[in-house]
């Protein structure tokens, strides 16, 4: 099941046009990743990166923008796992707005890396287990 979360685009988020400028989208995302952590995964993507120094960066990021995001809006972020291989991971992420519109899906690929020596490694059967858990309806 998809992991649904959600984030208002603050003033700072915004461009001159009044809407979202693109890569606040993107940390949009970001915040609904460490949400999943938290709340999805039961354990904080701040202890996993700190504590078992593990780090799943980004490797690959496409988006289609569909609608503006604007200034006070509501939005539902959801994520879930499109594909997963030895150490990485394919997420697809959607943004939908308060008035129902489709804002924004993007496919995001991570890594598994040490992140003490930033070397890639394979994703731990616990979170392995995990991440199918969350694939899309």
């Amino acid at each position: 099941m998809a992991f649904r979360t959600k984030a208002r685009v603050r003033f700072g988020d915004v461009d001159r046009a009044g809407i979202a400028y693109y890569p606040r989208i993107f940390d949009f995302f970001h915040v609904a990743f460490e949400e999943f952590w938290d709340r999805f995964m039961g354990v904080s993507y701040a202890k996993v990166v700190t504590e078992e120094h593990l780090g799943f960066p980004l490797i690959d990021a496409k988006a289609q923008f569909r609608a503006p995001l604007r200034y006070g809006d509501e939005l539902t972020v959801s994520v879930s796992l499109k594909r997963i291989g030895g150490s990485s991971a394919t997420w697809g992420y959607s943004i939908d707005s308060p008035r129902g519109e489709r804002c924004c899906d993007a496919e995001l690929t991570t890594v598994c890396v040490d992140m003490r020596t930033w070397a890639k490694r394979t994703i731990p059967d616990v979170y392995r287990r995990k991440f199918e858990a969350c694939r899309p309806e």
